[in-house]
């Protein structure tokens, strides 16, 4: 008995302290202002493959987060990007160099889910494990109530693109290189980050400074 208490007490000693080396991080709150003019950022527009391994600033990296999927009504928490019913059954994931972290925007955080550069596994092109920043576009599907397997495939692809696209549309004010991608090993990718049915991986998006800025 005093042997399975010592094995018991073990474990959850380690799992203890491997909760606490996940490190989440607070953000700023978002500038809302100024940025260049919606017509000329749709002109500027562009996917880029070529990326810099320079870390964004926590300050541009709030601000994206939230072009991408914050809340921009307070009031109802409705967000920067329209879902089917409110659904709302998009999560972001930003995936640098330190871990994996799940966007909160309610709180403005980031959640470390997984300590360690997991870049590499978040697509099949080089550039993926060397730009600072993935992001990866998950459905959960539970959260779409009555809708059937086929509308949840065109509901989660078309609220994921909606995300993607502000991130283009920041990214393009900014000055930034982005590309959404397809190509990912997902079972791989969503084995690695701890994602499971029902929640679906759907895109995922590098963005980071062009490779001129190293």
């Amino acid at each position: 008995m005093c042997k399975y208490l010592a094995v018991i007490i073990s474990f959850m000693t380690c799992f203890s302290v491997s909760a606490q080396e996940l490190a989440d991080i607070s953000l700023p709150a978002p500038d809302m202002t100024g940025g260049m003019p919606l017509m000329e950022a749709l002109k500027a527009r562009q996917s880029s493959r070529d990326f810099s391994t320079k870390p964004l600033p926590v300050q541009q990296l709030s601000d994206l987060l939230w072009a991408a999927w914050g809340i921009n009504r307070q009031d109802s928490g409705k967000r920067t990007a329209p879902s089917a019913r409110n659904w709302q059954d998009i999560e972001v994931y930003a995936v640098t160099a330190e871990g994996a972290y799940l966007y909160n925007a309610g709180k403005n955080k980031l959640e470390m889910t997984v300590k360690g550069d997991l870049r590499k596994k978040t697509g099949m092109q080089g550039f993926a494990g060397k730009a600072p920043l993935n992001l990866v576009f998950v459905s959960d599907l539970s959260r779409m109530k009555g809708a059937s397997k086929e509308d949840q495939v065109i509901y989660s692809g078309a609220h994921a693109g909606y995300v993607s696209q502000n991130v283009y549309l920041f990214c393009a004010s900014e000055g930034l290189s982005t590309v959404v991608r397809g190509s990912v090993d997902r079972e791989a990718l969503s084995k690695a980050m701890g994602i499971s049915v029902p929640k679906k991986i759907i895109l995922v998006q590098t963005v980071g400074y062009p490779e001129k800025a190293d």
